[in-house]
């Protein structure tokens, strides 16, 4: 698995190209950081989008939880955004903040994004 960090000024269009391609993807959110630990937010669930709003300074993962309802997980001032990537597209990515907080989002099938 190959990891690479984006530059802040491709956030917004590499995770609009995520949405446009997810489909029905299965994924995991967790949050860590050395005041909470490590903390299963949620566990294999839909993942229907994810953005950057570069006004608001915030990335949000849009869920659909087991009981159908919308749930998005925020992070608020990021500072880096690292993609894990393999042979079969993204398999997941790592948003850290700006008090030492890390959001892993793993994805269950990796995904087929296309060229830029």
């Amino acid at each position: 698995m190959a990891t690479r960090t984006l530059n802040k000024l491709d956030w917004e269009a590499y995770l609009n190209r995520v949405s446009k391609e997810l489909g029905a993807c299965l994924a995991e959110v967790e949050v860590a950081g050395l005041g909470i630990g490590d903390q299963v937010e949620a566990e294999w669930v839909t993942l229907t989008g994810a953005s950057y709003d570069p006004k608001d300074d915030l990335v949000v993962m849009d869920l659909l939880s087991r009981d159908d309802k919308n749930v998005e997980h925020l992070v608020h001032r990021p500072v880096e955004l690292v993609v894990n990537e393999e042979a079969g597209g993204l398999a997941g990515l790592v948003v850290a903040d700006a008090d030492g907080q890390r959001t892993i989002l793993r994805l269950k099938k990796p995904l087929a994004l296309p060229p830029v």
